[in-house]
């Protein structure tokens, strides 16, 4: 039987604008095995992962278990665990990171401002500071949430582990998993699909060099889905591949059509038409499901350079 991740890549299913939506991601580490709703199916004290899943709604913070690639051998509760927060807007991009005794702690966070891009209260709650190191590089492998997370994701990661990849993590869900194996870098948030080892080098690569790869890319987790398709269409347009360069600053309209203005850092701007299609013919969306259905993607239609006064 073929899994929901082979029939999207032979039917070639479009992977821009597929991105799960985060402003601010925030990752403990909890390592073991994970269910398929890993806050509260994990090792994790489950009313720890309902009151973070509370406090964290409609604030743009996402959180995400995270543990170290290799055997998930049960050995309890850790003692010390890793915390990370990365805000991943254009223009106050930052990867924050600290270490607790206590994963408690992370309800004193002003998850308001934490997602608007506010790094202070990281810093108040749990001793954090600014990450120094690598770029993270979060692949999924929640085999529980689907099995292409695991059959694929988790080599991946003990790959990119196993050649000496700095960064890399184990994360519960980025969403897609059609388009396993599936990763999200930060601290800029662009989420990729489909990888292999050497791509995601490459891409982190980039990320040091302060330069995208579109290649592969499903978008910045910063925007909303049609967003992501818009700034990557620009990216492709204009040749510019800078970190920093573009940011969605205007979305009209509604499904199914949408008109997206892109502007450089620079000061030009670009109209993006995005259309909402689906994607045929019927499949199943997940290996855990025999319901057919036609994933929404996202089809730019056509990208138009403005004139500085249409911009303003």
């Amino acid at each position: 039987m073929s899994t929901c991740a082979t029939v999207s890549r032979d039917l070639d299913e479009p992977i821009s604008g597929t991105a799960a939506t985060a402003r601010t991601w925030l990752l403990l580490e909890q390592p073991g095995p994970w269910g398929a709703k890993a806050l509260t199916s994990s090792h994790l004290d489950p009313a720890l992962g309902r009151a973070l899943e509370a406090a964290t709604q409609d604030t743009g913070v996402r959180v995400a278990l995270i543990r170290r690639p290799g055997r998930h051998a049960d050995f309890g509760t850790p003692r010390t665990r890793q915390v990370y927060a990365a805000h991943t807007t254009p223009g106050n991009v930052w990867l924050h990171s600290a270490t607790t005794t206590a994963p408690e702690r992370l309800l004193d966070l002003d998850f308001a401002a934490l997602g608007s891009g506010d790094h202070r209260t990281f810093g108040a709650a749990l001793q954090g500071r600014p990450h120094t190191g690598d770029p993270l590089a979060l692949v999924c492998t929640n085999g529980k949430r689907d099995r292409c997370c695991a059959l694929l994701g988790r080599p991946l990661a003990a790959e990119l582990a196993g050649s000496g990849v700095e960064g890399v993590w184990e994360v519960t869900h980025l969403g897609g998993h059609r388009f396993s194996p599936t990763v999200l870098v930060l601290p800029h948030g662009y989420a990729y699909g489909r990888v292999e080892a050497h791509a995601v080098k490459e891409i982190l690569h980039g990320v040091q060099e302060g330069r995208i790869v579109v290649e592969g890319c499903r978008g910045s987790s910063a925007w909303e889905r049609p967003g992501q398709a818009a700034e990557l269409a620009v990216r492709t347009a204009a040749g510019e591949n800078a970190a920093g360069a573009l940011s969605v600053v205007r979305t009209d309209g509604a499904a199914p059509r949408w008109e997206v203005t892109v502007a450089h850092a620079d000061g030009r701007h670009w109209r993006v038409i995005v259309a909402q299609g689906a994607s045929l013919p019927p499949r199943p969306e997940s290996c855990g499901t025999s319901v057919l259905g036609a994933p929404a993607r996202m089809d730019v239609v056509a990208v138009r350079e403005l004139a500085a006064a249409l911009a303003s």
